[in-house]
């Protein structure tokens, strides 16, 4: 069972639409014990990263999502979902995130584009992680769908699967063990975005990686 976990932020209906799609089963859920039993979890988020922290500190979640990152149950982090992975963000100084990665989330340095950072754009699948996890089958170059103004920087540039270039090279995903995120919206991205949440509902399956 895959639960999304519901904090009270994040767009979860098209998130769980997107599951459903293809044909899994899903749940959304904010109990400590739904979470604890699933083969996966998902972590969604939109807005303001110290809003996001400070209703999932709220919600006393955050404890079971640790002991799942702890039992190595794959988490798919989602957006904002990815940036509260980190340690912290110039949005919100003084309010940590969850930890489970080490760096930071700083603002987009685009002078000369709009910022948030809105719409489609290309992901540069960085050569590690190419035709495997998230990106599996996915093409090199696909299109996805953006809605930002901070991306994270993390410490490893290893765990980097992915970018995109709006005024600077923008982190568009990682991928550290267990741990995957996407700063773009995979329910949002059309086929390319489907694909992508197949191979995370595939991960550790056989020949997944």
């Amino acid at each position: 069972m895959i639960t999304i976990i519901n904090y009270g932020v994040g767009n979860l209906f098209s998130v769980e639409k997107a599951f459903i799609a293809l044909g899994e089963e899903v749940r959304v859920s904010s109990r400590s014990e739904d979470i604890l039993a699933s083969d996966k979890i998902v972590l969604p988020g939109v807005g303001a990263f110290g809003d996001c922290m400070k209703q999932l500190q709220a919600s006393g979640l955050i404890p079971a999502m640790r002991e799942c990152v702890d039992r190595e149950i794959p988490l798919l982090g989602i957006c904002i979902g990815l940036q509260i992975l980190f340690s912290g963000s110039e949005e919100s100084a003084g309010i940590d995130g969850l930890g489970f990665l080490d760096g930071c989330v700083r603002k987009i340095s685009a002078p000369n584009e709009k910022i948030p950072h809105m719409g489609w754009n290309a992901l540069d699948i960085l050569e590690a992680h190419r035709d495997r996890g998230l990106f599996k089958g996915i093409p090199q170059a696909s299109y996805v769908y953006f809605v930002h103004s901070y991306h994270a920087v993390p410490e490893n540039k290893d765990i980097v699967s992915s970018t995109c270039f709006y005024g600077e090279k923008i982190t568009a995903s990682i991928s550290a063990g267990n741990i995957m995120a996407t700063q773009f919206h995979p329910e949002k991205s059309g086929d390319i975005g489907l694909n992508i949440i197949q191979n995370f509902i595939r991960h550790g399956q056989e020949g997944s990686r």
